[in-house]
């Protein structure tokens, strides 16, 4: 059975993110995805939603921010790697947000 990532997604932009979603400025989730090395976008099921335009959104796709990067260098980032975002809307994706994703550490879920 197939190991689930868990994953921490700061929100850079829209600016005003955090005052959509009530002080919210990070999201976290888990995928799947990471282990197939050949995927360059990662669909991330999120643990808690977000609203855009009072759409709830429950699952997000991150793919990099800049060409020639491959998401798989979060293992190796100390702070996190740049990432778009992407929301589900009429069953197709919309890249609207910018962010960097990290590894979401166990250690940090018992704080």
């Amino acid at each position: 059975m197939p190991n689930r990532l868990k994953l921490r997604i700061h929100i850079t932009e829209p600016w005003d993110f955090a005052r959509q979603n009530d002080g919210i400025e990070e999201l976290t989730g888990w995928t799947f995805d990471h282990e197939i090395y050949e995927l360059e976008e990662w669909e991330v099921e999120l643990d808690a939603g977000y609203k855009m335009n009072d759409i709830l959104h429950e699952r997000i796709l991150v793919s990099p921010r800049y060409v020639g990067e491959h998401l798989t260098k979060i293992f190796d980032a100390f702070v996190g790697f740049p990432v778009r975002i992407a929301h589900r809307l009429d069953d197709e994706w919309h890249y609207s947000m910018a962010g960097m994703l990290s590894q979401r550490r166990e250690k940090e879920e018992e704080i």
